[in-house]
């Protein structure tokens, strides 16, 4: 009956490293994106569809046997496009699933000031689990023309989740927001 959170939010608002610190204090596992994003672009493009078909399988997999497992509870971190209907449904295929299995599901949404969040995506912690972010140039580019084409934050009232959190963490660190998530859901 393990445990699932998402932390979701945009491009280098702090997910990863909120996760870091949730599980120092908790007993729960982080798998960020990237984990699976990273060694599959070292063979395969990233739009490709065999980048694409593995991503996704092996995210899948991971999905499957955590929620089949004894383990208190998983982190995942992911880019929500909440204009998009398919991110919609990928949530709630993986949120559908641990509850299949008796575990709950919370999501934690981060949200950030885009000057702090292009400051933030030159980070040393970020570039050394992120590769592909190493280009800061492109990857600065990649976060600001997000901005135009995806709604990467909700509106209020949109998640209607029991358990749910929003936090504007622009002025806040990763150990103080780590901490919020554990009291409110008592992780």
């Amino acid at each position: 009956m393990a445990k699932m959170i998402l932390i979701c939010g945009p491009q280098a608002v702090g997910k990863m490293t909120v996760g870091e610190e949730l599980t120092k204090i908790t007993d729960l596992k982080l798998f960020h994106n990237h984990m699976t994003i990273e060694p599959l672009l070292k063979i395969f493009e990233h739009k490709s569809k065999e980048f694409q078909e593995l991503n996704s399988l092996f995210r899948q997999q991971i999905f499957e046997k955590f929620a089949n497992s004894d383990k208190y509870g998983l982190i995942f971190t992911y880019v929500w496009a909440f204009n998009m209907q398919e991110d919609w449904d990928y949530i709630k295929s993986i949120f559908d699933l641990f509850e299949t299995h008796g575990g709950e599901t919370y999501i934690v949404e981060l949200e950030a000031d885009l000057n702090e969040r292009v400051l933030r995506n030159k980070t040393e912690n970020r570039l050394q689990n992120k590769p592909t972010k190493r280009d800061i140039e492109w990857s600065e580019q990649e976060l600001l023309n997000s901005v135009d084409k995806y709604r990467l934050n909700s509106e209020d009232g949109e998640i209607k989740h029991k358990n749910y959190m929003r936090i504007d963490n622009t002025n806040l660190s990763a150990e103080v927001v780590a901490k919020m998530i554990k009291d409110k859901f008592k992780l």
